[in-house]
Formats: structure tokens, C-alpha cells, sequence
């Protein structure tokens, strides 16, 4: 079960198979109908599989003292299926209860399944007594296996994963639903927890930790997800990343958490849906081993986050949190010996490591700050070449000399959500990254000028009083750099808000660093905007919406781009290192919310 700030049980470690998806061989049991024969085996099963006969011997129910009868079957609502996995080892006395909470849900059909991960307890007899249920039994794996054990077989759309001790709250899964349907584009969604004791009687609800802003960026800094039952997975999602890492003996919810966040979209709602039960053998662990395997699962993004200042930053803000947190833990535990000279040595040693962690990071800035002082030629030392003078080189943004800086922005922008463009598309002034990068997805390209001189347009009008724009009938709008030479932004977006089909796409670049065009579209030419002005005009006309808002440059690109070089004057390197300091272009995905009108 996972821990209340922290990764997961250190006992769930993976073993030699290195797997993650293909696991071990299971034996799959499917749940007994009421005469007591088993209801076949699961679609999955080959050959190769040990699938356990019926009839058997009619199992006991579930211990006395637990919640009610155990009568409950697959509840079915008509809608949409959802998998919940429950990996159990050694828990099985908790277990009726996390079943119940399950088969309770509401709002889709619920397919469960439980994954007895190696361990001769009442496992099976307990799931023997719930007839929608189904068992899986493997060798001790670990809880990442397990729960890849579980995604492999599970069918649903979407896919929770509750441990044998915790339980799911009513309408935890229609909280997801719902969430998802306001978020269409998330890969998952996560909501929150509150604490029950042994006996499962009501504790405190912690605060619940704010995902905010750029999701990966949130998980590097911490675990924003502290209990792995709140998070309803896009199934298809959690498969494309090959599920839980096998190879890590603890923090696999967390690494799942980052790998997927780097990539796609998350939500959190604020609904408690889920009860995480503490108890004894869930309350004792290794800080020093947990503080181990964080700090790896962190290292692992080191290739994702190099020349990224914010990335890095986050990064390094995460390692402080974690090693804070766990040499607290180490302190309580300390604490708690009874020898006198042994707890003041190792009282001592924990200060010391703690000491040399806040030193380790301040010279290390040091030391950083340092070397960009040398590096800094000294003044009047600044050789200016070229550039000391106060023309620009061109005057035309670089076109002259090959691809201006900002389209090396903009176009890979585009080519990265390229598959988005696609069904009936509206850009502005010509349909030149439409048939670029829609291709063959594209139905139908409509062209929007503000007069009717432009032979290519379809619609002739201003875009923020959106005259003539059908409403609900793009399934995907182009905007690059237009919003900054419409004095009222917020209609124009409200225009994009209204024409846009629910889950239709926005694609949207603005300047933030340029020179102003010199010719026909200086009169027109209002504002330079950071990605923090995109996401709140985002945030007010199009409420609901995915947004990603992103920005990109740095000071040699700003100056490379505002003396109009080009982009093949730099090098790849430089360009991809993207300072938030200098927000040369800022680039928009915006998803309208399936609900909204």
C-alpha cells in the first residue's frame, strides 16, 4: 500500500524477470456463479496457462467481524468498464473490505480483479465467496508485477489499483469518470484520500497536494499522488508506457507518475475517494532504502530534464524534498532506542548528513555562480563583432537568410501535435501548416483573412467578432502568431471557444521576444505575451479546456532572432535550451472540454 508522503512499500521489490507488461505465468480463477462451478477462464489465457478446474469445494466467506455477506456480483450500470486491480500478499484478512468497496462503485461497469502475489494465505477462499470477482495467482513478484499482472488481463477502458488493505470510497470511480469527461485528453486523473485506522473508523484528511502548472515539473519536485488508489487510469495510457517498472523494488508508482506526466496530460479533482487504512505492518519502513530508490527513480529523468533550466531546477528541488523528508523519518527513528549512546551516535551522524546536504547544495550553487562569473568577460572585455551595431542584420525577421528563430519554434511545435490537425481545420491567412502537417487527416482546410483580397480564404471577417464562423465545427484551429495583432484578445478566443467541436484543438503560438514587424502588420501589431498572460486568457474563455502552455528561447536565440538571423545559424543545442527568463515565442494546446457548449 503506499505510504502516506512517500513511494510504496519497500517489501514490493521485483525480481529477476526484469519485466514489466509479459510477467510471470499466472493462474488465472475466474469467480464461481452461484452453484459453485468456475465461470470459465479469462480471454487471455493460452495454453500455456494453468487454468484451475471446477467445481471445487464450496470455499468459507470472508472472516466474521467484516463487512456484510458477501453476495455481491459485477455491478452493471450500461456504461463505461473499468478494471480495478487489487495485487493482495498477506493481507487477506483485510481483504473483503477492499473487494466490497470495489463491487460498491457506481457510475460504470466494474471488472475486478485480485492478484495473489505468492503467499499461501486465505486469499483465494476470500475471493472464492465473491462471484464477480476474478483471481490471478502468481510467484512472489512484487506489487509491480502484480499490478502488471493485472493490466495485462484487465479489459476496461480505464483501469484503478486499490492495495488489499485501503478501500475505494463510494462514487470514488464515477469521480474519475467525471473527471475524465472534463478532461478528455488525460491520461490520468487522481483525486484525494483520507486516513482510517486498523478497525477502519474515520482519522484526519491530510491537505491534499495542489497539481499545478506543468504536471512533470510538479512530480519532479515531489509525489503529488501520495496514495496510489486515487489515480483512475486511461488503460491504454498506463500500456503505452509498459505499466509498473519490475526492476524497481520501491517508488514504481511514483517512476509511472513521471514517465507519464513528462508525456501527457493529467488532472487532479479535489473529491476524497479512497480510505488508506493504517495499521501496523504498513507503518514500519526503511527510510535509508526509500530514500535510496526515490532518489533513483528521480536520476532516471536526468535524460529528460538536461538543457531544460526549469526541468533541472525542479529536479534538484525534488532530491532536497526527499532527503529532508526521509533523514526526518531516520531522526523519529532514532528516537524511539532504548540505548542511550547508541541513539546519541547515531543522533549525531543523522545531523551531520543532514548538515552536509544543505552545504552540498549551497556550494554547489556556489560554485555554479562562480563559474558563470568567470566565465563573464570582464567590462569593456565583450566582443561584440557583428553585432555592435544598432541596425538589426535583417529587417525582415531572417526570412532572407533562411528560416526565421521563431519558426524553428513554431514548426516543431506543430510537427510534435501534428495529429491533432486533422478533420475539418481553420487557419488564418492560408492553409500552409494545415496541409503540412494534417495531410491525409484533413477533410476540409477553411481559410480566415481579415479582408477579401486573400483568394484562398473561405471566411472574410475579423476573428474576434467571428461573423460568419459556424459554431461547434472545427475539429481543429491554427493560430500561429495572429492573437498578438488582435487588440481584443478575449473575443477572439471566446470566437475559437464557440467554433471549436467539443475535443476539438487549438493550436497557438505567440511572441514574447521579437522585433515588430516593420510592414503592413506594424498598425496592427499589440502585444508581446509571456506564458503566464496565455494560460489566464486560456483559463477565462475557454474554461474547462486542456491546456499546455509552453515557452521557448533563451538569451542567444532572443538576440540571434531580434537581428533577424536564421535558425540554421545555431546549433540544435542552443536552440533546444529553453530559459523561462526568456519567453521568445510561447506555444498553445488547448483542449475544449467535451461538456462545454
Amino acid at each position: 500500500m503506499s505510504t502516506e508522503q512517500h513511494p510504496p512499500d519497500p517489501s514490493a521489490r521485483g525480481r529477476e524477470s526484469h519485466g514489466r507488461l509479459d510477467g510471470p505465468r499466472l493462474d488465472r480463477t475466474a469467480g464461481r456463479t452461484a452453484a459453485g462451478s468456475w465461470n470459465g477462464a479469462p480471454t487471455h489465457a493460452s495454453a500455456a496457462d494453468h487454468v484451475l478446474p471446477g467445481p471445487v469445494t464450496d470455499a468459507p466467506g470472508p472472516p466474521r467481524g467484516r463487512t456484510g455477506a458477501p453476495t455481491h456480483r459485477r455491478p452493471s450500470f450500461g456504461g463505461t468498464t473499468v478494471s480495478v486491480v487489487i495485487p493482495c500478499h498477506g493481507q487477506a484478512h483485510f481483504l473483503p473490505e477492499a473487494i466490497v468497496s470495489a463491487l460498491n462503485q457506481t457510475g460504470g461497469d466494474v471488472e475486478l480483479i485480485v492478484v495473489d502475489d505468492g503467499l499461501a494465505d486465505e486469499t483465494a477462499h476470500v475471493v472464492s465467496s465473491f462471484p464477480s470477482a476474478r483471481l490471478l495467482r502468481q510467484p512472489r513478484m512484487g506489487l509491480s508485477m502484480a499490478r502488471n499482472a493485472g493490466l495485462a488481463e484487465a479489459t476496461g477502458e480505464f483501469i484503478a489499483f486499490l492495495d488489499a488493505d485501503d478501500r475505494l470510497r463510494p462514487g470514488a470511480i464515477r469521480a474519475g469518470l467525471d473527471a475524465f469527461r472534463h478532461r478528455p485528453h488525460a491520461a490520468f486523473v487522481t483525486g484525494h484520500f483520507t486516513f482510517i485506522d486498523e478497525n477502519g473508523v474515520a482519522q484526519l484528511t491530510p491537505p491534499q497536494k495542489p497539481l499545478t502548472g506543468d504536471p512533470y515539473l510538479a512530480f519532479l519536485r515531489e509525489n503529488v499522488v501520495p496514495m496510489h488508489a486515487t489515480v483512475l487510469f486511461r488503460r491504454a495510457a498506463l500500456a503505452a508506457v509498459d505499466g509498473f517498472d519490475g526492476t524497481l523494488a520501491a517508488c514504481e508508482d511514483y517512476d509511472v507518475y513521471l514517465r507519464i506526466a513528462r508525456e501527457a496530460a493529467v488532472h487532479q479533482h479535489d473529491a476524497v475517494i479512497a480510505e488508506y487504512r493504517r495499521h501496523e505492518s504498513n507503518m514500519s519502513k526503511d527510510p535509508s532504502f526509500m530514500l535510496r530508490e526515490a532518489l533513483k527513480v528521480l536520476d532516471r529523468q536526468r535524460p529528460h530534464v538536461a538543457g531544460d533550466p526549469a526541468r533541472l531546477r525542479s529536479l534538484g528541488e525534488g532530491r532536497v524534498t526527499w532527503t529532508r523528508y526521509y533523514l526526518g523519518q531516520m531522526r523519529d527513528d532514532v528516537g524511539r532506542m532504548r540505548d542511550g549512546r547508541e541513539r546519541r551516535l547515531v543522533s549525531t551522524c543523522l545531523a551531520a548528513a543532514s548538515i552536509c546536504a544543505r552545504v552540498t547544495k549551497r556550494v554547489t550553487g556556489s560554485l555554479r555562480a562562480r563559474r558563470d562569473v568567470l566565465l563573464r568577460p570582464g567590462v569593456g572585455r565583450v566582443h561584440l563583432g557583428h553585432l555592435r551595431r544598432t541596425t538589426p542584420i535583417s529587417t525582415s525577421f531572417g526570412y532572407d537568410r533562411g528560416r526565421p528563430v521563431d519558426r524553428y519554434y513554431i514548426e516543431s511545435f506543430l510537427q510534435r501535435h501534428a495529429s491533432d490537425i486533422r478533420g475539418r481545420v481553420l487557419e488564418v491567412g492560408d492553409a500552409t501548416y494545415t496541409y503540412r502537417y494534417g495531410r491525409d487527416r484533413v477533410t476540409r482546410a477553411d481559410v480566415l483573412h481579415v479582408n477579401g483580397g486573400n483568394p484562398l480564404a473561405t471566411f472574410v471577417g475579423a476573428l474576434e467578432s467571428g461573423a460568419g464562423l459556424p459554431s461547434a465545427s472545427f475539429d481543429c484551429v491554427i493560430l500561429t502568431q495572429t492573437l498578438h495583432l488582435i487588440f481584443d484578445i478575449r473575443s477572439a478566443l471566446e470566437t475559437v471557444a464557440r467554433i471549436l467541436k467539443p475535443g476539438g484543438v487549438l493550436l497557438a503560438t505567440v511572441p514574447g521576444i521579437s522585433q515588430v514587424d516593420p510592414g503592413e502588420w506594424g498598425t496592427t501589431w499589440s502585444w508581446a505575451l509571456t506564458p503566464h498572460a496565455v494560460q489566464r486568457l486560456v483559463d477565462e474563455t475557454l474554461p474547462g479546456s486542456d491546456a499546455v502552455v509552453s515557452s521557448h528561447g533563451n538569451v542567444l536565440t532572443s538576440v540571434a532572432f531580434l537581428h533577424g538571423l536564421a535558425d540554421q545559424e545555431l546549433t540544435a543545442a542552443e536552440l533546444e535550451l529553453h530559459d523561462p527568463s526568456y519567453p521568445m515565442v510561447s506555444t498553445a494546446r488547448v483542449v475544449k472540454g467535451r461538456g462545454a457548449p
